[in-house]
């Protein structure tokens, strides 16, 4: 017999359903209400577990410091304010090997001999100068001059134990000093544009191997640490 029939026989109005239905589902609801909230609950994730963890990227330019930081860090540059493009620059003797360099500011006034590396050396930039005090100019890159095509590179050594001129680029070179190379054909004075020290490894994958024609930059040894790092001044023609 179904349930509305005995209810019928029984005689119950609506009013008693109502009552009766009240009954049941209070009756569900204290019985299975709490364990399906609960599974409700666990089934929901919160933003903690739904959102993966992301961590801040790190500002990685290449790696060039002169103090040993890491190899993400960015290199130790002083750099002078560029100069007025619409600035035409002074004149300069046509370009010729360089033969010397008075850096006064430096300490340095040395001979300047003309080094050719092989094709590895300068693919590779690492270049060694010969073991001697004096500058070495490269001879594949640019020429000092009226007519220059690239920058003009000379490098030397930095010596422990001894004074040498290369050793007081580390400490005594500033942006905005002046020196002179001398070339076969006059003197080109210079003015320093930037003084930045570089770990050895990152050096050939540096900005200073730009082509810049006019450009002199001068490398050596950092003499606070002569096996880690290089000091790299960069000069471009300064009015005499």
């Amino acid at each position: 017999m179904r349930v509305l029939e005995v209810l019928r026989v029984r005689g119950w109005n609506r009013g008693d359903l109502a009552i009766l239905l009240c009954g049941v589902l209070g009756f569900l609801s204290l019985t299975f209400g709490a364990p399906l909230l609960k599974h409700g609950e666990a089934a929901v994730p919160t933003a903690e577990l739904s959102a993966p963890f992301r961590a801040t990227p790190s500002s990685a330019p290449w790696p060039l410091s002169g103090t040993g930081e890491a190899s993400g860090a960015a290199p130790t540059t002083a750099t002078a304010p560029a100069a007025d493009a619409t600035t035409p620059g002074p004149a300069l003797p046509e370009a010729s090997a360089p033969v010397r360099i008075l850096y006064p500011a430096a300490a340095i006034d040395t001979a300047v001999h003309p080094l050719e590396p092989d094709t590895s050396a300068v693919a590779t930039r690492t270049v060694e100068p010969p073991t001697t005090m004096d500058g070495y100019w490269l001879t594949p890159f640019g020429t000092p001059g009226n007519g220059s095509g690239n920058t003009t590179y000379i490098i030397g050594h930095s010596w422990e134990g001894r004074d040498a001129p290369f050793n007081h680029l580390s400490s005594a070179a500033v942006v905005g000093d002046t020196f002179d190379v001398v070339t076969a054909t006059g003197t080109i004075p210079y003015r320093v544009d930037s003084v930045t020290t570089y770990l050895k490894d990152s050096l050939k994958d540096s900005p200073i191997w730009d082509m810049v024609p006019s450009r002199v930059v001068l490398i050596s040894c950092y003499t606070e640490d002569p096996w880690g790092k290089n000091v790299v001044v960069s000069a471009s023609p300064a009015a005499a």
